[in-house]
């Protein structure tokens, strides 16, 4: 009795003990999905706001007066863009439940990432050598080749943003420099509106 009773106790312990490692597994794939779901809807506010900073940027660097600055110029546009556009992505994650620095999140900014690094890196070398022509272009290009790499993790329209980019970019390199700032204009602020519109009415519409 004793031993028939001990087995069954043995029985029943494996069972709740599969139970319990079946359910966790469950909720891990639950939590997976959904925080890769919850990523799926990018905001369209980063971009937009992004967008209008980069209007007001192509048309101070405009001006006679700060046209020889118009580095300087888009440099500080981008240090108020950038941190802005970080900020409501953030925002927005937060209202889906969406943590950043894990997750499908953290690999989408990870794979952004690199391409930013490299634009940094290649703008001071071209600036300390004094080929500034290519800059523009190099900023536009390498800005789409880290969106396009991280719409591996994001939505088809994501990829798109990151192909016009790359398309502009490589258009801008090989225009005469009288356009750079006319081109800037078009792909940090036009098209970052125009694809964040196109976000937001995915998102809500």
């Amino acid at each position: 009795m004793k031993l028939a009773k001990s087995q069954s106790e043995i029985g029943s312990n494996r069972v709740v003990a599969m139970d319990t490692h079946a359910l966790g597994t469950l909720r891990y794939i639950r939590e997976t999905m959904n925080t890769a779901r919850s990523f799926s809807s990018v905001p369209g506010s980063p971009a937009i706001a992004m967008g209008c900073i980069g209007i007001i940027a192509a048309v101070i660097a405009s001006q006679p007066e700060f046209a020889a600055h118009w580095m300087r110029v888009w440099l500080l546009a981008a240090c108020i863009a950038v941190p802005l556009g970080f900020a409501l992505l953030v925002r927005n994650a937060s209202k889906q439940g969406v943590v950043l620095y894990r997750g499908v999140a953290r690999r989408f900014l990870l794979c952004l990432s690199p391409a930013l690094v490299a634009a940094a890196a290649l703008t001071l070398a071209l600036a300390q050598s004094g080929v500034t022509a290519v800059i523009p272009g190099t900023w536009i290009l390498l800005y789409g080749a880290g969106i396009s790499a991280a719409s591996l993790l994001s939505i088809p329209l994501v990829g798109a943003m990151g192909l016009s980019y790359m398309l502009l970019g490589t258009m801008t390199l090989f225009a005469p420099s009288e356009w750079s700032n006319i081109l800037l204009g078009i792909g940090f602020g036009g098209l970052h509106i125009f694809f964040g519109v196109l976000l937001a009415r995915r998102r809500y519409g």
